[in-house]
């Protein structure tokens, strides 16, 4: 019994590298045929393969620290019900319910790497204040210069209020997504967009929503948790579109808010330099 944490481990050590050429190969037929050939079922074991090697990773470490532990010990007594506890999924995993499916958000600190987050100082610098009263509560913009571009249209499988820059530019993700994986398209359903007010617990910063250029999302209406590191496999798959088109994904924010997408710094740029605002 005392060899039985090496060999798991030596398993682990076996089975982490052949997950990784699988999903290289995935990702490899991925890039050649665009992301639009590629199938609901092959994005999604795409997403569990790199949670598996996450999974796999920390099971390793955890086994390792055990089989240290025996060796000082000198004996390992499963305690009774545990023996297979490290390794029992935690429940189905369904392909109808795959996409709201919560999985861990992988290197999330770096799922904005090239582009940067728009501070409420340079808003207010580049396009004044959305209004000048502001709240914790959802107010209307009064300033004439937003308000003049404001839409409230049907886009993609939502409806939003946006500045008329930022709801294109969702127009061109979500075709892309509803080309490339219709049954996730299908799911998207949306948490709020435009909403001017404070960020919640500020007294000072205006919330990004009050510039119609953020929106949050869900999958099939389960909002997920803030700030618990956590998304739903199919904000996973989101989130490359968005990013492709500019969009900040709030997962990699400070507070994680993975429901979150919003305008980059530099294409908020972009359209000033073309006169679209």
């Amino acid at each position: 019994m005392r060899f039985v944490p090496a060999i798991i481990i030596a398993t682990a050590l076996l089975l982490v590298p052949v997950i990784w050429v699988g999903l290289d190969h995935l990702l490899a037929q991925d890039e050649y045929q665009g992301g639009a050939g590629i199938d609901s079922g092959a994005r999604i074991e795409i997403e569990r393969l790199r949670q598996q090697v996450e999974s796999l990773n920390t099971r390793l470490d955890g086994l390792e620290r055990e089989l240290a532990r025996v060796g000082t010990s000198g004996a390992m007594a499963p305690q009774p019900g545990t023996e297979d506890q490290g390794f029992r999924q935690s429940g189905p995993n369904d392909i109808v319910d795959a996409y709201a499916q919560l999985v861990f958000i992988a290197d999330r600190r770096n799922v904005n790497s090239g582009m940067s987050v728009l501070t409420s100082s340079y808003l207010v610098e580049k396009l004044g204040r959305p209004r000048e009263d502001l709240s914790d509560n959802c107010q209307s913009i009064t300033n004439e210069r937003l308000a003049d571009q404001l839409v409230l249209e049907e886009v993609g499988p939502i409806r939003v209020k946006m500045l008329k820059p930022a709801a294109e530019s969702l127009r061109t993700v979500f075709e892309k997504i509803r080309r490339a994986d219709p049954d996730l398209y299908a799911k998207i359903n949306t948490s709020g967009s435009l909403c001017t007010r404070l960020v919640r617990g500020s007294s000072t910063s205006i919330s990004n929503h009050s510039y119609g250029m953020a929106l949050d999302l869900n999958i099939d209406g389960h909002l997920d948790n803030l700030a618990d590191g956590k998304t739903q496999l199919g904000l996973t798959i989101l989130a490359d579109f968005f990013r492709a088109e500019g969009w900040v994904w709030g997962a990699g924010f400070g507070r994680e808010d993975s429901m979150h997408f919003e305008v980059s710094r530099e294409m908020l740029d972009e359209w000033l330099e073309a006169g679209l605002l």
